[in-house]
């Protein structure tokens, strides 16, 4: 097998899931894209994508990397750029509410300190262990854990105040 051959396979198997990562801390499909273009063009020029042991831990390292650089860089969107839309035989009023509660939850995870948000959403939407957490972001696996369970005790503090009517919008 050629190397472009080998390299094409490795982007047909994995750039969904670099897309995910990418996505999951940028919060922006076309970032996410530009994220996932960076992260493989970065792999092939520099080669060391022909060595790797651990493919999704390796890429997730990659992309998360490029992921933060971009978010120092870009300015920050006020609006999600990927709102549920409404299913045409769903009650209408239902998909607002679940909307407009999702958009809540994407807000206060949006809010959480970078260092408590990333392992968060690797470990939620990548379902991603610690020991591949700790990998792709350079910690160790006890600060992973630690920093997961401090953003879910946060999340559920501000999920209970929102419920309540207590939780002040910024």
């Amino acid at each position: 097998m050629t190397r472009e051959a080998s390299f094409a396979g490795l982007v047909e198997r994995q750039s969904r899931f670099v897309f995910r990562v990418a996505y999951a801390l940028l919060r922006n499909s076309h970032d996410a894209e530009d994220a996932v273009q960076d992260t493989f063009l970065k792999l092939y020029r520099g080669g060391a994508w022909e060595s790797i042991e651990n493919e999704r831990a390796f890429l997730a390292r990659v992309a998360w990397r490029i992921a933060v650089d971009k978010l120092k860089s870009a300015r920050r969107a006020a609006s999600l750029d990927g709102e549920p839309a409404l299913h045409g035989g769903a009650n209408p009023e239902r998909a607002l509410l679940t909307a407009d509660w999702n958009a809540a939850v994407h807000r206060l995870v949006d809010a959480l300190p970078q260092e408590l948000r990333q392992p968060l959403a690797l470990s939620t939407v990548e379902e991603m262990n610690s020991r591949e957490i700790a990998q792709a972001m350079g910690i160790s696996e006890g600060t992973v854990r630690t920093r997961i369970m401090r953003a879910r005790r946060i999340l559920k503090q501000k999920l209970a105040a929102l419920m309540e009517g207590r939780y002040e919008k910024r």
